[in-house]
């Protein structure tokens, strides 16, 4: 038995090594494409202030409300939307076929079309019909399928699979539309988009007037009346539900609503988030069966053939039935956190997806919908950066579910290497003997410097673009003991979390934080057991070792006996701020895990709550611009404390940079399984940084600082890059 045990751990092993390898070729594949570099690079670049203006007089958050009170009303009672729309859509002449798994939706499908003898089909707007392989399977009968949207119209020809889920073929330059189109009509096509958009009108205005069927995907049904609501700008998706005799919707339970009345909130964010326009050039809706000229000799009119899908599959019943994911019904499919996700800025749909869905969400719905084996591969890609969650039109908490999936994964299918990995980490006293052996083994590496720039052999990768810095030769556990703190009237005590970094590398910048807090009164205490704070476990889906992360640091912190727990990163600050969740409710462990959670700030936010905000500093003019990290604003909340703290240090001048809150690419253990995704998006916010003309980078991440510091050493920009900490010890004279 345990020989069969083995040897199942092997393959498994070997597979997840297999997909890791292939994943792996995918992204270097698409960071060589230079034409999807160009494309989607430039539309991911210009969408955030083209979707902000497009906003303009709109109460976004209002409506996001609204888009999560209807949805979420249509999944607390989808059976009831399945039945009202199934009555009043039959009411009025239409018929509806309720699939309870896609197999079964499409193999009724299959014997409609036999029944009415269809051989040619136009569609439009359907990706729940990419679920049911609906081309495929209807091509292999026989029956040709046309796409119509332009770009699926494009991807069709190419043989490929959406790039993105709202613009399919954002991937492809006009040059290479040009190719496809004149190998599809044997007549030469320019490479100019209005003569393009003509060739394709041309083909597809014969397919419309002769298709035997149009199908259709909805945006929204509307249980109250029956109603499917199609959004489109090229008017393709009108002529599919209008010309043929016959028409078919397919959709998902996801896009009910209840009264005709709640369509309208994801109107106002459908258009705005996808496409960046106030609203899009036609909105179409069908109400049962029309009346349709049956024969165009005669003029013969009578009524439409008006068909149903409703994909009601054990993966969209799962997405209800789990609380976690729950919310991915209210998603309205507008693809924005696809348009600001730094990673899916540089190798697309076509690496971060599957053949249907891609992205953030796609990834989600990969895994429910389509294939777990694909969702298991991409979810890594994701940054964590949070972007997401800030323009969703429903709120999803994007990156969240996706740490479940990572949970989902590593339970299922471990990963020996990095479980390994995390176990050293999670046994303090081992993870600080190995830091301390490291600082001494590094000297080959260091050359006297304080950074490494080369790396051997398969680690080479790792300093591409960028350097890492030495490990302290003392760490800041064993300095803390020598530090004489002054402060003559204790307004009170804090503990500091110092973190890894803090710990073993960034150790001024420890003592800086010490001297802040000293400088308005409060002493600071460094407990000795502390250990990593389990960001790098919870990042990788380890909940074990995170847990054992978290017991041991509310144990150590003792934030009983605290008035404040700092911390001076804040990954840290949010990791400890999820500790509760660890822990039953009610447990003791849970009640001192919610203590310290509550006692825990990051530096900046404490600080200035604390009476830090003076204006105070040397008056040496000092250039500053701000790097925003993902966790302090997007998690923490906090992003104008430190900008506030810095405008009142005399001599300080803030220039802002472009994109202040884009990530870095630092992602923690992320820039080190994805180093050939981090260094370009580390290159452009290099770039950002430069056109600044700033002397110092600020930062209040130890990560971040790591990145930024290494990018800038390995480009020989000499611009410090300094902690907010260390720029208030330095600029008020407490160094």
């Amino acid at each position: 038995m345990a020989v069969l045990v083995d040897e199942k751990v092997r393959e498994e092993q070997e597979l997840q090594q297999k997909r890791s390898s292939e994943l792996k070729q995918e992204i270097h594949d698409a960071l060589d494409n230079t034409t999807l570099a160009r494309t989607l690079g430039n539309f991911c670049k210009t969408y955030p202030g083209r979707r902000l203006k497009s906003y303009e007089g709109i109460d976004f958050e209002g409506n996001r409300e609204k888009i999560k009170e209807v949805k979420s009303y249509a999944a607390d009672h989808v059976d009831e939307m399945i039945e009202k729309f199934t009555t009043n859509c039959e009411k009025r002449g239409g018929h509806v076929f309720h699939a309870h798994s896609t197999e079964e939706g499409m193999e009724f499908i299959r014997q409609l079309v036999k029944e009415k003898g269809v051989k040619t089909i136009v569609k439009s707007k359907s990706m729940a019909s990419e679920e049911l392989k609906f081309n495929h399977v209807l091509g292999d009968d026989g029956v040709l399928v046309q796409e119509t949207d332009l770009g699926e119209f494009i991807i069709a020809l190419e043989g490929n699979t959406p790039v993105h889920m709202v613009m399919p073929a954002l991937h492809l330059n006009k040059e290479q539309v040009a190719d496809l189109f004149t190998e599809y009509t044997k007549v030469e096509n320019k490479p100019i988009i209005s003569e393009e958009v003509k060739t394709a009108r041309k083909v597809m205005r014969e397919k419309f007037i002769t298709a035997d069927m149009g199908v259709s995907g909805a945006n929204v049904a509307v249980a109250e009346t029956g109603t499917v609501f199609t959004m489109t700008n090229e008017g393709n998706g009108r002529m599919v539900g209008t010309l043929p005799k016959i028409h078919l919707y397919i959709f998902g339970i996801e896009k009910f609503v209840d009264k005709f009345e709640d369509a309208r909130y994801i109107f106002k964010s459908l258009p705005r988030n996808g496409t960046c326009q106030r609203i899009t050039s036609y909105i179409s809706m069908y109400t049962g069966a029309n009346e349709v000229v049956l024969d165009k000799e005669t003029d013969e009119k009578g009524p439409k053939d008006f068909y149903c899908v409703i994909l009601d599959d054990p993966g969209r019943r799962a997405i209800l039935a789990e609380p976690e994911f729950r919310q991915m019904y209210e998603c309205i499919r507008c693809g924005a956190c696809l348009d600001v996700c730094p990673a899916f800025a540089l190798v697309g749909g076509h690496v971060f997806g599957s053949n249907v869905y891609t992205g953030g969400i796609g990834t989600m719905l990969t895994h429910f919908l389509v294939s777990d084996e694909r969702a298991e591969q991409i979810q890594n890609i994701c940054l964590q950066c949070g972007r997401c969650k800030e323009v969703c039109a429903a709120g999803l908490q994007i990156p969240e579910m996706i740490m479940k999936l990572r949970e989902k994964s590593a339970e299922e299918h471990p990963n020996n290497i990095k479980k390994f990995a995390l176990d050293a980490v999670s046994d303090r006293k081992l993870f600080h003997s190995m830091l301390r052996i490291a600082s001494v083994a590094q000297a080959p590496f260091t050359k006297g410097q304080p950074f490494i720039r080369h790396l051997p052999m398969f680690l080479s990768g790792l300093t591409e673009g960028r350097s890492f810095p030495n490990i302290a030769k003392v760490p800041f556990r064993d300095i803390f003991p020598t530090m004489i703190q002054k402060v003559p009237e204790v307004k009170g005590n804090i503990a500091m979390f110092g973190g890894c970094l803090l710990d073993f590398v960034y150790t001024d910048l420890a003592q800086d934080v010490i001297l802040d807090l000293n400088s308005i009164g409060y002493k600071v205490d460094f407990p000795m057991d502390q250990a990593c704070c389990g960001c790098p476990a919870s990042n990788m889906g380890d909940v074990e070792n995170a847990r054992k992360e978290a017991e041991i640091n509310i144990e150590a912190m003792h934030a009983e006996d605290y008035d404040y727990i700092v911390s001076a990163c804040p990954s840290c600050t949010h990791q400890i701020r999820q500790y509760p969740t660890f822990f039953e409710e009610g447990t003791e462990m849970h009640k001192r895990a919610v203590t310290l959670a509550e006692k825990t700030f990051d530096f900046a936010k404490l600080f200035v709550m604390l009476g830090g905000l003076a204006d105070e500093g040397d008056g040496k003019e000092l250039k500053v611009t701000y790097h925003d990290s993902c966790h302090l604003k997007r998690s923490l909340g906090v992003f104008q404390e430190q900008r506030d703290l810095l405008s009142h240090t005399k001599g300080v001048e803030i220039v802002e940079m472009q994109d202040s809150d884009q990530c870095c690419g630092f992602g923690g253990s992320y820039s080190v399984l994805y180093p050939e995704i981090s260094a370009p998006i580390l290159a452009n916010k290099i770039e950002n940084i430069k056109e600044t003309c700033a002397d110092c980078v600020a930062v209040d991440c130890p990560g971040c600082m790591m990145q930024i510091r290494g990018g800038l050493d390995a480009r020989d920009i000499p611009m410090e890059v300094k902690h907010t900490a260390t720029i208030i010890a330095e600029k008020r004279g407490l160094r």
